[in-house]
């Protein structure tokens, strides 16, 4: 098949968003909102953000980890899946939204409704993030919390809490932070996670291989695998990474469109 037609991209972005993504007033002023507050503009596009809820929803994830909040796009689509999610399981059990302590009429028990728990290491852009988030009629804390700090800080003390049973592990990890700590943060994903079926996905991971000098290409503008061979580290990126890690069955899928040419990883706990 011929990449010729790669430079319609765009156009297709537009004509299929303007099929089957709704308008949303809440992610549309989370992007202006933002865009005014000088956040780059570097957030999930509205067919990205409808692909992760579309994820969290036929993954049946509950607690939802992301690292990286900015100004809290990803994370409305996250919270308003598990949000949709539980809400259909418990009208189709004869459960109100209500009703969330007691049995329903056919004797099983509600769903209890999912959270985001989204970690943010700039305070400006937090609290940004909880404006849009309250805007978008998303309660925060009780359906998305944002955690201040330096992912690698905040990381193990979720671990903590969860071995101490005060926090439940995670269903689905959404890693969107910088790219030089990718493997980082997917090891502590698959860490926090609640085990089989548990679903790791990390954004940016084309650009990062192409821009860390991980394969031949233009653009070696990051260049932290030479950074890391400096440091006595080896010379190697997420995927190659992932690739010995036994814990997981992961894929990259190659993307195209508004947001130009990048990539995910996305990997499942066995």
């Amino acid at each position: 098949m011929s990449i010729n037609n790669v430079h319609l991209a765009t156009t297709i972005d537009t004509h299929t968003e303007l099929h089957l993504v709704r308008p949303d007033p809440g992610l549309t002023h989370t992007y202006s909102n933002s865009t005014a507050h000088n956040i780059p503009e570097i957030a999930v596009s509205p067919s990205q953000g409808k692909f992760l809820s579309l994820l969290t929803t036929i993954s049946s994830a509950r607690n939802v980890l992301e690292i990286g909040t900015l100004g809290g796009y990803s994370s409305i689509c996250f919270a308003r899946a598990l949000k949709a999610a539980a809400h259909n399981h418990n009208h189709d059990n004869g459960t109100n939204d209500q009703e969330n302590e007691h049995k329903n009429t056919n004797g099983r028990s509600p769903r209890p409704k999912g959270k985001v728990t989204s970690i943010e290491i700039d305070p400006a852009r937090r609290e940004l993030s909880i404006q849009n988030l309250t805007h978008a009629n998303v309660k925060v804390p009780e359906e998305a919390e944002v955690l201040l700090g330096a992912a690698l800080d905040v990381l193990p003390r979720l671990g903590t809490e969860i071995e101490a049973g005060t926090r439940e592990r995670f269903d689905f990890v959404f890693v969107d932070a910088d790219w030089e700590r990718q493997w980082e943060y997917f090891d502590w994903g698959v860490k926090l996670c609640k085990g089989r079926g548990s679903v790791v996905y990390v954004d940016n991971v084309v650009r990062a291989l192409i821009e860390g000098g991980f394969v031949e290409g233009e653009g070696r503008g990051v260049g932290f695998r030479e950074d890391r061979e400096k440091e006595g580290e080896r010379g190697e990126g997420l995927v190659e990474k992932v690739g010995r890690d036994g814990r997981v069955e992961a894929v990259v899928m190659q993307t195209v469109g508004a947001k130009d040419y990048d990539g995910f990883l996305m990997a499942v706990v066995k």
